[in-house]
């Protein structure tokens, strides 16, 4: 099955289900989310980072860190989320605003890459750096995230391009550039202009993602907007990665909580259950990703979905 349309504590991971079934991996984009916080999910007592991310990775497997979209981070900081977790907890690491041709505020960018570009623009492309400030980039981008990848820690580095990355000859160069200059790091791959999964392309845009071992991102979101990608199912690689983005009726907002603000009933998620399985034949390990992040809506949700997997 290389595409299914869909229509319609650690028990989190599901390892060897099934005779031919990879592992599934649940979890949550972020643990430090600031209505998450204030839900009440963690206990009174747990309220450090280091105690946060120590409770979290005791109630899943997995986790997305968002936060590297917004700035590259500290190897120092990396190397605390190593620490702090035990051995076979996977973390998903957002790729870099400006490395996937989003706009990016200048104040995120590293401080004496920032001085050489200037303070002229509000938002920063990579078409604004020379060729070597990009090479920078990458590289301290890529060294950040090398100790989880030393330690068997990184799952994938989520590459989620913006709605006017449409598909194309130069942009399917610009995700093979991506992967040569991670490498050995894994890299996976999101869309949000819809060319790329239209009836017309869909094979095309997955076998292009076949060919190199790309993993490619499902996706559940709202539909009939012009990013808006279907709920295909596939497993292009070794890796399947399926983000679950709810169905906000404000999906347009510029508020990320009204935008992902939304609770799955138990029912929905039991229609994806079995789809998720069948998927996960087709691949080693399957990553499942709650982004809904608003209060604790994913985490219940990705409880509510682990105990879901295992059934029939």
């Amino acid at each position: 099955m290389l595409a299914e349309l869909c229509r319609g504590g650690h028990a989190a991971a599901l390892s060897g289900y099934g005779v031919h079934m990879g592992r599934i991996l649940v979890g949550t984009a972020s643990w430090t989310d600031r209505t998450l916080l204030e839900s009440g999910w963690y206990p009174d007592d747990v309220t450090t980072p280091r105690d946060r991310l120590a409770y979290y990775a005791g109630q899943f497997p997995l986790v997305e860190v968002d936060s590297t979209y917004y700035a590259p981070p500290a190897q120092s900081t990396v190397e605390l989320w190593r620490d702090r977790t035990p051995a076979g907890f996977t973390f998903d690491v957002k790729a870099f605003s400006l490395l996937t041709q989003h706009p990016t505020r200048p104040s995120a960018l590293y401080k004496d890459l920032r001085e050489r570009v200037g303070n002229g623009k509000k938002n920063l492309y990579l078409r604004d750096l020379d060729p070597r400030a990009v090479d920078e980039v990458w590289e301290r981008f890529l060294a950040a995230c090398a100790p989880l990848h030393e330690a068997g820690r990184l799952g994938a580095i989520l590459f989620q391009f913006p709605r006017w990355f449409p598909i194309g000859a130069r942009n399917r160069h610009y995700i093979l550039e991506c992967k040569a200059r991670c490498a050995p790091l894994p890299l996976c791959v999101e869309f949000r202009n819809h060319t790329w999964m239209t009836e017309d392309n869909r094979a095309e845009t997955l076998d292009f993602l076949t060919s190199y071992g790309l993993p490619y991102v499902s996706v559940d979101m709202p539909q009939g907007y012009p990013d808006s990608i279907p709920p295909v199912l596939a497993a292009t690689a070794d890796l399947a990665v399926v983000r679950f983005h709810g169905h906000s009726d404000k999906w347009t907002s510029k508020d990320v909580h009204e935008r992902f603000g939304y609770l799955y009933r138990e029912e929905e998620l039991r229609e994806w259950a079995p789809r998720l399985r069948r998927l996960a034949e087709d691949a080693g390990t399957t990553h499942v990703l709650m982004n809904n992040c608003y209060r604790d809506h994913a985490q219940v949700n990705a409880r509510q979905l682990a105990r879901l997997l295992p059934q029939e």
